[in-house]
């Protein structure tokens, strides 16, 4: 999809609120409301917009601890990793899971829980018992420097 210096300013304000309505974004991005909403429908259609969230903040929802846990695997063959992948999928407290290479883990999750005893239990209870996973190294948030949901758009002008 080729997109235009519209299109930019249009995926630049949803992607800092995605609840503004489309007259607040018609008149963002300069356009009348037809053609802002026209563009946007196509950047949904296009796959472009993948959706839109509601972020919550989850100290006040009491998971005030964050850990980034690396899983290593016995083998690197599809099958163990399908099921990994499937289990992890399962678990309401992994936020995000990534395959990754050029360390010793095979993956790189991160994961929020309420506290040390509910992270022991995922760890002990669920992830080590994973067929396949051979070794597991974390590492806890501290404090958050940069914590963006929106991705850069500047090489694209």
């Amino acid at each position: 999809m080729q997109l235009d210096k519209i299109d930019l300013r249009i995926l630049a304000v949803l992607q800092q609120d995605s609840s503004v309505t489309n007259q607040e974004l018609a008149d963002q991005v300069g356009l009348s409301p037809s053609p802002c909403l026209r563009r946007v429908k196509a950047l949904e259609e296009s796959g472009l917009i993948r959706g839109s969230v509601t972020l919550l903040n989850q100290n006040m929802l009491g998971l005030r601890l964050t850990a980034f846990i690396q899983i290593s695997m016995d083998r690197h063959t599809p099958d163990r990793f399908e099921v990994f992948e499937r289990e992890v999928m399962a678990l309401p407290q992994v936020k995000s899971c990534s395959l990754v290479t050029g360390q010793s883990a095979d993956y790189l999750l991160e994961v929020v829980v309420e506290d040390m005893d509910h992270y022991q239990e995922l760890l002990l209870g669920k992830l080590t018992r994973i067929e396949g996973v051979t070794g597991v190294h974390s590492s806890f948030l501290l404090r958050r420097i940069v914590d963006r949901t929106s991705l850069p758009l500047e090489h694209l002008i």
